[in-house]
């Protein structure tokens, strides 16, 4: 059975749409193919055919939602992936809007991790530039996060163990994830991007996109994955390059990278080790210091055509109010953060992002 509901940027309305346009009578279980999007879509499907009782804000993390556990098992569900990019084949997560908060938020279950994954990177060769970019800067910023994430055993206790996140902070496994992900970025993702053909650095990339997915899975992320929530719920009149879409969007990946810079030259002092380890696989400079990770997203950035800061999303110092208050919203990502963040905290990375 098809649907065609799926959304670049998934929304709960949107969500809702395509579980109601499915009937589950007789339904086995779910195949996803395409990107992140599609992954998560049908993760939301999959969870909403198996337990229709309530809304889906029930499962949406707090404050947005109730932060209410999945009740028991779903469907089997298989994820092919058509970008190098979110990783969502192997979490057991999901994002998407808010769409009444105009703000994206997630729902962190272990019971929605896909029953399993076929990963073959000649699916991704037909992604046009743009889209194989704003997928990679996700792949980056994924491994980055997890790699700098306050460690497992510097986070306070758990009360029990039935309330140990998904997002447990950077620990010994994540860390070999995140470094083979950040090396096989540095080497692919320029090559990738230039040239669509290459299918060495298809492949690359698609490994990278799944190790750092399973990095992040269980370290999470921070700041720059907290801000890129509300930079995409309230974009305007932005359209992208290389997206079939009649409406304003930013890519998730997009959203993310524009504030990675000065996020990771915020964070640098909580892990100065670890930003210049994650500059270094990159290919980034070989002097370190507080502007070395900074410096070789940047490079990586221009090199590949990406956003040169907010403003090139149509925003302004104006918004930054409300940037900050979605932002701040994350707590379950700044959770991980290396150093506490406040809004103050934030409102200073989304003012230096704002132009690039």
């Amino acid at each position: 059975m098809r649907c065609g509901q799926a959304k670049i940027e998934p929304s709960d309305r949107g969500c809702t749409e395509a579980a109601r346009a499915i009937d589950p009578a007789g339904i086995d279980g779910y195949v996803a193919v395409g990107g992140g999007s599609s992954i998560d879509t049908a993760k939301v499907v999959n969870l909403l055919h198996s337990y229709p009782e309530g809304d889906l804000s029930r499962y949406l993390n707090r404050p947005m939602g109730d932060g209410s556990p999945v009740p028991g098992p779903l469907r089997p569900l298989v994820a092919v992936p058509t970008t190098s990019g979110t990783g969502s084949e192997c979490t057991a997560m999901v994002a998407l809007e808010v769409t009444a908060q105009r703000v994206k938020t997630g729902i962190a279950d272990r019971r929605l991790h896909p029953s399993a994954a076929i990963v073959d990177p000649l699916n991704t060769v037909t992604a046009p530039p743009a889209v194989t970019a704003a997928s990679g800067y996700d792949v980056l910023c994924h491994a980055c996060e997890s790699y700098t994430a306050r460690p497992f055993d510097r986070r306070p206790p758990y009360a029990a163990p039935e309330q140990r996140p998904i997002y447990v902070g950077a620990n010994p496994i994540s860390d070999l994830w995140a470094e083979r992900a950040l090396e096989l970025v540095g080497r692919y993702f320029r090559r990738a991007v230039l040239n669509p053909d290459d299918i060495e650095a298809r492949t690359g990339m698609s490994q990278a996109a799944l190790f750092a997915g399973m990095g992040f899975g269980n370290a999470g992320t921070h700041i720059p994955h907290a801000c890129a929530y509300p930079v995409g719920g309230m974009v305007r009149d932005y359209v992208p390059d290389g997206y079939p879409v009649d409406h304003a969007l930013v890519p998730h990946g997009q959203a993310v990278i524009v504030t990675a810079p000065a996020a990771f030259a915020f964070t640098y002092p909580a892990a100065p080790e670890r930003h210049e380890r994650a500059a270094q696989l990159l290919g980034g400079p070989t002097v370190g210091g507080a502007d070395a990770l900074p410096e070789a997203i940047r490079g990586i950035v221009r090199d590949t055509g990406g956003p040169s800061g907010l403003a090139a999303f149509g925003y302004t110092t104006a918004d930054l109010p409300g940037l900050v208050e979605g932002g701040i919203k994350q707590q379950r990502l700044l959770a991980c953060c290396p150093r506490p963040a406040d809004a103050r905290d934030l409102r200073r990375v989304l003012q230096a992002s704002m132009v690039g």
